[in-house]
Formats: C-alpha cells, structure tokens, sequence
C-alpha cells in the first residue's frame, strides 16, 4: 500500500478539528434596570388568595419579567434571578411572602 495514502489517512480526521466555526449569535440581554424585581411594589397582595389572575397583577406591579410560585412544603433553587419574583404561600392558597430572586 502507498505511504502517501496511509499518511493523508491519518491527517485527515485532524484537519476536521481545526476548521473554525462561526461565532454562535445571541440577542444582547435588555438592560437591568428593566428586569429589575421590586418587592417593595407587591407586599400589599401577602394574605390574599392565590389565582393566575393575581400572580399576573403581581409580576406586573413588581416589574419582574418571571414569576416562581412557591407552594407549601416545596423545593426551590437557591439561584438568585434579579428579574424574577416569588410568591410563598400556604395549604390554604394565601399568600404568605412575596420575595425577589
């Protein structure tokens, strides 16, 4: 078998990995200000019932762009989100804290 043959064999699965790649393009994330919760704006909704309606009023008044309800008893991440607002409540659906993060 040629030399010349098993050689470029060889070198080709290498020049594969050396081809560059366009940079992935992402949309700039909106300035912080605008994403900034404000928990501040929503602590008149604590003792209130829950209802889609009201987590709605509320991510609105608090300027958050996610809302994380947190039932009773439940798991949540420790990751802090600045444009997102939590709404803790009890077994009888009221709210009981409304944080941001």
């Amino acid at each position: 078998m040629d030399l010349r043959i098993i050689a470029i064999a060889a070198i080709l699965p290498l020049a594969a990995c050396t081809q560059e790649r366009p940079p992935v393009e992402s949309a700039p994330p909106p300035p912080e200000a605008e994403m900034t919760c404000k928990a501040d704006a929503v602590q008149s909704y604590v003792g209130q019932s829950v209802t889609p309606d009201l987590g709605a009023a509320i991510l609105k008044a608090s300027g958050a762009r996610t809302l994380r309800w947190g039932p009773p008893r439940s798991a949540m991440t420790m990751d802090y989100r600045v444009d997102r607002v939590n709404i803790m409540y009890d077994d009888a659906s009221k709210i009981t804290q409304v944080t941001c993060g």
